[in-house]
């Protein structure tokens, strides 16, 4: 393994990488540092063969390098196949703290196919089951196969999935529902603002099996009253937008109504007292 110092532009992301670069308090505390002190760990690469090298760890390092306006960056060389530089890059992010379900899906799923190629060519034999218990050492292979189900869901219910509106049980039964169906139930999640129960993506999963799952049967399901549902006022997240300065977070348009409604609220006592008091 070489360390020296490269160009920037002879980095190049690894291709189908999984981990999303965000833009977010923590670059911005990594663009800081890096503009103070360098960059002190560096990247991890491999050559590629129409020259540069292929960053295998570090491309939150290298976007970073980039902001803060660094032209050279440190790297250790280190010559590996295909199967292992997908294992070495699943591996080497799995430990962080800010992981998306989709993430990890896809990287499980990545690092599983890896380790069954590298281990057909090494014993000759199917280790399906062997890589499948392996990919994550803090997981069981049922809790891996769970997330690799998620690659499954189209994009739409994946970020959903992200943003934790749909739970990861209720995911996984959703999952094996056909492509079409997928895209009606996000189409009445969207109209209904409303996201299924267990019990209900175990229905749409039976429904689906028998197909006997229509946009219909869907819409039935999805307006059944929860159990713990109550009574509620909603609005669209883009009709509430035209009130709002532009890029206002959901977070931040909560926090505006809420300081309205209290002074709402505390305006009509004051004008309550006061027709009481005369």
């Amino acid at each position: 393994m070489t360390e020296k110092l490269v160009n920037i532009n002879e980095l190049y992301e690894f291709k189908d990488n999984p981990y999303q670069v965000k833009d977010n308090e923590d670059m911005e505390n990594l663009i800081e540092s890096i503009k103070q002190y360098g960059v002190i760990d560096p990247l991890l690469v491999r050559p590629r063969e129409n020259g540069g090298y292929e960053i295998i760890s570090g491309h939150r390092r290298k976007y970073a390098c980039e902001k803060a306006g660094i032209k050279q960056v440190p790297v250790l060389i280190r010559d590996m196949d295909k199967n292992m530089a997908v294992i070495t890059l699943v591996d080497s992010n799995l430990q962080r703290s800010d992981i998306l379900p989709s993430e990890k899906a896809f990287a499980f799923k990545m690092k599983l196919e890896a380790e069954k190629h590298q281990g057909v060519a090494t014993y000759g034999r199917d280790v399906h089951k062997l890589s499948r218990d392996n990919v994550a050492d803090d997981m069981s292979g049922r809790q891996v196969q769970r997330y690799i189900r998620l690659t499954e869901l189209i994009k739409p219910l994946l970020q959903l999935v992200d943003e934790n509106k749909i739970a990861m049980s209720q995911a996984v039964e959703i999952s094996y529902l056909r492509k079409q169906e997928q895209k009606d139930l996000f189409e009445t999640i969207e109209s209904e603002d409303c996201t299924p129960s267990y019990s209900q993506a175990i229905r749409l999963r039976e429904l689906s099996k028998q197909n006997k799952l229509d946009m219909d049967t869907i819409f039935n399901i999805m307006r059944e009253e929860k159990p713990n549902q109550k009574e509620q006022i909603k609005f669209k997240v883009e009709k509430l937008k035209s009130y709002f300065p532009k890029g206002y977070t959901s977070k931040q348009m909560c926090e505006i109504i809420k300081k309205l409604l209290e002074n709402y609220k505390r305006n009509w006592q004051r004008k309550r007292e006061e027709r009481n008091s005369r």
